[in-house]
Parts: structure tokens; C-alpha cells; sequence
């Protein structure tokens, strides 16, 4: 059976947007991923399909009911009680690639994405759903954050990627940032390919990629760094 990522959003017409390009798209016309987009508002109150309502308690904005949440919720999960249910949420934990990959290895995802001010808790209490957010900034939506997430787990898939090594050897997978790329011309505006990868030699290119790669997470990202040398002893 092929990986499955089953939305569940106010705007659906937003789906598959950039999921439906390049390798990502490729690879659900091939079969190796699906996508299944539902409406939540099919589940609203009363003949305006209502959502949302005002926060207890007061303040700004509107808060989508729990009620309707957690009965698109049941209805998406169907037979699969226990495929990963997700709310996309900026008071997420935060998404890395440790955690993209162990969802890529499940058999799918469910994906809740909210709007207005917020979710009421309870659906999240009473439906298990674990908050993620990737990134720490504010979105009007979880539908460009459950793409990104998509995307993120659909290129890990057997078979998506056009070189299968490349997976390995990019930012994270190794607790560092990637190291620098080049390509032709040799020569660009006064700028030359650093010698060392025209050497043909191997174990140098090696040394020089992982001395790179280093120096770049040292620099812009400290906390994986720290991460980093503690894991290497």
C-alpha cells in the first residue's frame, strides 16, 4: 500500500497546490504516495455549516468547535485508528528531520489543519492529536505548513528521489548543516570552484565537505552544534 496523507482543511481547493509538481507529484501519479483532502466544513452545525464560535472566556477571533473537529477527524480515520493524527499548530513541538523520518515510515498521516484563533483543546485532548509546528512564526493557516510536511516525508519514500545517496548526504542527516555545492561554469563573475573538488580525489573531497559542513553549522546553527559534538563524545 502506498504512504497516504489525508488533510483535513476548510479550503481544500488549496490541495495539491505545489504537491502536485516535480518529483512530488511524479511520484503520486506512479502510486507510490496519496493524497486525500477532506472538507471540514461537511461536518459544520445547522444549515450554515458553522465551524467556529467565540473564545471562552473572551478575547479576539473565533475558535473552531471541537464538536466539528473531532467528527472530521473520526471520519477520516475510519479504519485506521492508529495512523499519526497531527494538528499543525506554531505551539507545536518543533519538526525535524529525525521526526520526518520516523513519519515517513509509518503507513501515512492525518493532517489537521486550523484557522481563525485556534483549536478548542478539548478535540485535541480527546483525539490524541500531536501538535507540531515548523517554525516559530505565526501562519493563517496549517495548510502551507501540512504541505511542507508532506513534502518532507513523500521525498524520503523508496523510489521519489532520482539518486537515492543524495537523502543521505543532506543538511541534518548527520546532526550538520549540507556543506556547499558547485557546479559549471569553473569560473563565474570572478568566483572559481574551490580546487579541491577538481582534484579527483576522493578522500580529500570527503575531508573538505565534512570540514565545510562543520564550520557552517558552528556558525549559523549553534544549538545543533552543541548537539552535534555531544553525540560525537
Amino acid at each position: 500500500m502506498s504512504w497516504t496523507a489525508t488533510v483535513l482543511t476548510l479550503f481544500p481547493s488549496m490541495f495539491p497546490g505545489p504537491l502536485d509538481a516535480s518529483l512530488i507529484g511524479q511520484a503520486r501519479e506512479r502510486g507510490i504516495w496519496s493524497l486525500a483532502v477532506r472538507d471540514i466544513r461537511e461536518h459544520g452545525i445547522g444549515r450554515h455549516r458553522t465551524v467556529d464560535d467565540t473564545p471562552a472566556g473572551g478575547g479576539p477571533g473565533m475558535v473552531m468547535r471541537a464538536d466539528v473537529a473531532c467528527a472530521a477527524v473520526d471520519a477520516a480515520r475510519g479504519d485506521n485508528p492508529e495512523i499519526p493524527a497531527l494538528y499543525l499548530s506554531p505551539r507545536g513541538t518543533p519538526l525535524n528531520q529525525s521526526r520526518v523520518s520516523a513519519f515517513a515510515s509509518s503507513p501515512g498521516l492525518l493532517l489537521l489543519c486550523g484557522r481563525f484563533e485556534g483549536l478548542d483543546q478539548r478535540a485535541i485532548d480527546a483525539r490524541g492529536l500531536e501538535e507540531i509546528s515548523i517554525g516559530d512564526f505565526v501562519l493563517a493557516g496549517g495548510e502551507i505548513a501540512a504541505m511542507a510536511l508532506i513534502e518532507a516525508c513523500v521525498r524520503l519514500l523508496p523510489g521519489v528521489l532520482g539518486c537515492e545517496a543524495s537523502g543521505a548526504q543532506e543538511s541534518f542527516e548527520e546532526g550538520l548543516l549540507e556543506y556547499p555545492h558547485y557546479t559549471r561554469p569553473a569560473e563565474f563573475e570572478g568566483l572559481e570552484i574551490p580546487s579541491v573538488l577538481l582534484s579527483g580525489h576522493h578522500a580529500e573531497i570527503a575531508r573538505w565537505r565534512r570540514a565545510k559542513a562543520e564550520a557552517l553549522t558552528r556558525t549559523r546553527r549553534p544549538d545543533l552544534w552543541s548537539l552535534y559534538e555531544t553525540r560525537r563524545g
